[in-house]
């Protein structure tokens, strides 16, 4: 019986322009012999791989989408490589497969199949918003996006703040970078005074700002967040 191919989860840059700062040596060797890739979106994970000049060719890679509409049933044909003995690379839209991301759906499935997966250190914007802002990194959640309308979202603002106060936990939510100043304004609105806020803005790039004080001292601050990736974190006391 053939062996049965590796299912790699590759990391990505989270900002613009720092491949080299954060992509390893290691992580680019792994690469140099992988020919299939389950990629959030194409384009971008074309760019990625190119920019890191390991390949004679991108056009000698073969690449399939994996996204939120991807369906199990999909799963058999996306994964075949693996099964003839090749490896295969996912790469999300920004930071690490499978966190945050839909790349969970064919590395469960690996785990079904008895195929070894093995995930390569990279940059993760919620761990690294997380080690900055001072919060509590034993226990925290990530939320992913609250709702959009402005009393819905009050409502679960206010509801995870009064677990975090009772759990001691850091609540962790992230936004569409076009939306940043909205969830700015619930936040403010909705969070107590004395609750400690995060913002985290371009991590990893030239114009990262990460900045961690109370919900008070927020208000007093004249802040316009740019269209660019951000995380928000709160721990209430």
């Amino acid at each position: 019986m053939k062996a049965k191919g590796k299912l790699y989860l590759i990391p990505t840059v989270i900002a613009d322009n720092t491949a080299n700062k954060v992509i390893s040596p290691y992580v680019r060797d792994i690469l140099k012999p992988i020919r299939f890739f389950l990629v959030e979106d194409i384009r971008t994970a074309r760019r990625f791989l190119s920019g890191l000049s390991i390949f004679d060719s991108i056009e000698q890679l073969y690449f399939n989408t994996l996204d939120k509409n991807t369906t199990e049933v999909e799963l058999p044909q996306l994964m075949s490589p693996l099964l003839e003995g090749k490896p295969i690379g996912i790469i999300s839209e920004s930071g690490c497969p499978g966190v945050a991301d839909p790349g969970a759906l064919a590395v469960r499935y690996a785990h079904q199949k008895g195929i070894s997966v093995e995930p390569l250190v990279g940059p993760s914007s919620i761990l690294l918003a997380l080690m900055a802002s001072g919060l509590n990194g034993q226990r925290f959640a990530f939320n992913g996006y609250l709702p959009v309308e402005a009393q819905e979202a009050s409502q679960v603002i206010k509801k995870f703040e009064s677990e975090s106060k009772t759990k001691n936990q850091t609540q962790i939510f992230i936004e569409t970078p076009y939306r940043n100043n909205a969830l700015v304004n619930h936040l403010l609105k909705s969070l107590h005074d004395e609750t400690l806020l995060c913002i985290a803005v371009n991590i990893t790039g030239d114009q990262e700002m990460i900045k961690t004080q109370t919900v008070k001292a927020w208000k007093s601050t004249e802040i316009t967040l740019p269209k660019e990736p951000a995380m928000f974190l709160f721990q209430a006391f």
